[in-house]
């Protein structure tokens, strides 16, 4: 092993389009080097890209898993090079994955969509973590858990959400019950890369508990999924169950194929896997109670360690262990928030604006944040819910959809850009009041991930929420902390919290709150808790509604494109076979 005041090790943080690896200095944190590598196929919510285009219905995400391989082979080395230090140096590597993205698989851990009797098959691919299309499948879980009294219910808020493993694996039997018959592990990615990178299986704790119904030691059980579906008795037993490590344990050592891919030394010690916002909270140094760790990007985690359990209504989980071992870790979310933003810049925004962020060398967000900077809390007469991608915490609901009301003639595109930063926040400061109200104090706000860049939208995330705000001192929050547990996976430190000290920081209180803006937004928050219960409780069922009809339509068009297709093709054949008989 290399000597502790030369040794490295490497993060590698698996986001939603790309792959980014970084080279870390064990003694004290430094990010000696990075690379990222994007994936060729993206999301596929459209159409199979990685097979013949075939159209894919409403709410499915999924991606392909050779992608996740193309960055150990491109982003590590890359890293490694940048960083200019000597392989042999390397220690260890970590690494951190979306969750829950899901990968069907044989019993070796080839990837069903990698079979050729498969390639065509949706069902055969990963589902990404924004794969919402077992919604149906989440509400049946949750009514039979709440029926039944399972005990389990309660420690994830209530609800079992459409993005995970149970939700997603039944509609995997009802839908494909081929492709679910030749599925002998349903693994999560996190542990997919980590099986590629040692040969072995095993799951991590993390996502296990979060994603896959794991508590005290125990999966649902066969009398519960016989219920939901008889043919789904087995699947913990047939499917899930497997040797489950601990975070900042070693998951085993590095193969010789692996080594070759990632030009790292053959076995040097590998983390088990975990998941992106939950190593986020090492890095920034905020493993404490009462520290929340936000990680904004695309979407939004939350996680916050806890002395005791506690019931939080709409959290995504509680999990022994799940950010740390001896604490209470939970965690809760929004289903998108970068997402949104994205959306509003590229689909809502007017071509003179474009023109005239191009002139000053500055992107439309930008632009768009300089004018609503400038505007009082409340000016533009907005209020909107920020559920585009459905709603994780506190409702569990993807079948919600965003809203904006109090548009006018006289509503400009930052107005609007401007109510969706502000529906975000609010969103935040209704899961932080979650957390208070049930026994589970937020005392610190701390900010990771890409939209922390964004000074204007710290600050009205620290008015909004009444707290003071940290910042990560790091760019690459996630793959720092799968470097922080690769060290201690490698022995470099005993455990995780120790590594943490040395390795994680965090700006305290780069933000905070200005009480007059935060009084003002505190009216503001009102008439958005109004539209949120209204909307998500019961209130007004409109938006599922609106759900139901946008898939009934767009089943209607994709039978109408299947018949047309077909109805080419037979008359290709037709052609064909006519020209072959004349020639013959």
């Amino acid at each position: 092993m290399a000597h502790q005041g030369s040794a490295v090790v490497v993060g590698v943080d698996y986001g939603t389009l790309s792959g980014r690896a970084v080279v870390v200095r064990v003694r004290d944190g430094a990010e000696l080097g990075s690379a990222m590598h994007e994936y060729q196929h993206a999301v596929m919510d459209r159409t199979l890209t990685a097979h013949a285009g075939e159209v894919l219905p409403p709410d499915w995400a999924l991606q392909a898993p050779a992608d996740y391989v193309d960055v150990l082979k491109n982003a590590v080395p890359a890293a490694v090079k940048a960083a200019g230090v000597d392989p042999a140096d390397v220690i260890g590597i970590g690494t951190d994955f979306t969750a829950c993205t899901m990968v069907p698989t044989s019993a070796d851990g080839t990837p069903l969509c990698e079979l050729e009797q498969f390639a065509d098959r949706p069902h055969a691919y990963v589902k990404l973590w924004r794969h919402h299309a077992a919604q149906g499948q989440a509400d049946r879980i949750n009514a039979l858990a709440h029926e039944r009294g399972e005990p389990w219910i309660n420690r994830y808020g209530g609800f079992i959400s459409s993005e995970w493993e149970f939700a997603k694996g039944l509609q995997l039997l009802e839908e494909d019950p081929e492709i679910y018959a030749a599925t002998d592990h349903w693994v999560e990615a996190a542990d997919w890369i980590v099986w590629q990178l040692t040969g072995r299986y095993i799951r991590n704790a993390c996502t296990a508990g979060y994603k896959g119904i794991y508590q005290d030691g125990a999966y649902p059980s066969e009398e519960f999924l016989t219920a939901l579906n008889p043919d789904f008795a087995g699947f913990v037993r047939e499917k899930v169950g497997h040797e489950i490590g601990q975070l900042g344990h070693r998951a085993g050592t590095l193969t010789a194929e692996a080594a070759a891919w990632t030009g790292l030394p053959k076995s040097i010690a590998v983390a088990v896997g975990n998941v992106d916002a939950h190593v986020s909270a090492p890095a920034a140094n905020a493993l404490e109670a009462g520290q929340m760790v936000a990680i904004m990007g695309t979407s939004t985690c939350h996680v916050m360690n806890g002395d005791t359990l506690a019931e939080v209504p709409g959290m995504c989980g509680v999990v022994h262990g799940g950010i740390v071992e001896g604490s209470w870790g939970y965690e809760a979310g929004q289903s998108g928030v970068g997402d949104i933003f994205a959306w509003y810049v590229a689909n809502q925004v007017p071509g003179e604006y474009a023109e005239e962020a191009g002139r000053r060398g500055i992107s439309v967000h930008e632009l768009l944040t300089e004018k609503a900077a400038v505007q009082q809390v409340g000016e533009h007469g907005l209020i909107a819910l920020d559920w585009h991608s459905g709603n994780r915490s506190v409702l569990v609901d993807h079948e919600l959809s965003g809203l904006v009301l109090g548009q006018t003639l006289a509503t400009r595109p930052e107005d609007v850009y401007r109510a969706l930063l502000e529906a975000t926040a609010f969103g935040t400061r209704n899961i932080v009041e979650a957390f208070d109200d049930a026994g589970v104090p937020v005392t610190e706000l701390v900010v990771a991930g890409g939209l922390l860049k964004n000074a204007f939208l710290m600050q009205m995330y620290a008015d909004v929420t009444h707290l003071p705000l940290s910042t990560i001192a790091s760019e690459q929050g996630p793959a720092l902390g799968s470097a922080i547990h690769a060290a201690v996976a490698a022995g470099a430190y005993p455990d995780v919290r120790v590594a943490a000290q040395a390795m994680g920081r965090r700006v305290v209180d780069a933000y905070t709150p200005d009480e007059d803006a935060a009084q003002r937004y505190d009216a503001l928050y009102a008439e958005y808790k109004l539209l949120h219960d209204y909307f998500g409780r019961g209130g007004n069922d409109v938006m599922h509604r609106l759900k139901r009809v946008r898939r009934e339509a767009l089943a209607t068009q994709n039978k109408s494109v299947s018949v047309e297709s077909t109805a080419i093709e037979t008359d290709r054949t037709e052609r064909s076979t006519h020209t072959t008989e004349v020639l013959s």
